[in-house]
């Protein structure tokens, strides 16, 4: 029985070490803030998913609108909250099987396998979603929004991450504030800028204005 008792108890420290060591690796996935996949684990698996659905993916884009005010105003406790707030509805909105990360500040990016015929209601309801007020602790309401870019390999012809990210962004940017979804078309996929930051037509929003 002492022999026993003996040989458990490094297994059970062993037992307890796998534990902990399994919850800091999913720790070290996922961003301490919003819970979201960091930048690199979250390409990994948007990789993954362009690779197994082909033109059944969807590339989206999101960045928070006025954060910076929101910062300035209600202070950083506020903004987090936003954030949070975000990541939440933004994994609710793309379910389990997407990839949904964090790229920094208030840059989100989400890679879905989304039927064709989906799409447009799929990026309607986003908008809604992320344009609804967040409560914050204190009971105050802060109202929010957020601009949505979205590019459709089927649509573009094109199947990397990268640059089905940089069409999504030139789409975001184009329709910034405008309340709207923007998919990208063939133009945004020629955008030679960084994070579709530059001076370009006036987009075409679609699919109606947001609640």
């Amino acid at each position: 029985m002492n022999e026993i008792l003996i040989a458990a108890v490094p297994a059970a420290g062993w037992a307890a070490h796998a534990v902990c060591l399994y919850r800091r690796l999913a720790a070290a996935r996922r961003d301490p803030l919003t819970g979201l996949l960091r930048r690199d684990v979250y390409t990994a698996k948007a990789q993954r998913l362009l690779r197994r659905h082909r033109d059944g993916a969807l590339v989206v884009l999101v960045d928070q609108d006025h954060f910076k005010d929101i910062n300035d105003t209600l202070g950083h406790p506020a903004g987090d909250a936003v954030l949070q707030a975000t990541a939440a509805r933004l994994s609710a909105w793309a379910g389990s099987r997407a990839a949904v990360g964090r790229l920094g500040g208030d840059e989100f990016a989400i890679v879905l396998p989304v039927e064709a015929a989906d799409r447009r209601a799929r990026l309607e309801q986003l908008v809604r979603m992320l344009h609804i007020p967040v409560t914050l602790d204190d009971g105050q309401d802060v109202n929010v929004a957020a601009s949505v870019g979205a590019a459709d390999p089927r649509t573009l012809g094109i199947h990397q991450l990268s640059l089905l990210q940089r069409a999504a962004d030139a789409a975001l940017y184009d329709g910034k504030h405008s309340g709207r979804a923007v998919l990208a078309d063939s133009q945004h996929a020629t955008v030679p800028s960084v994070n579709g930051r530059r001076l370009g037509r006036p987009g075409t929003a679609l699919w109606g204005q947001a609640a």
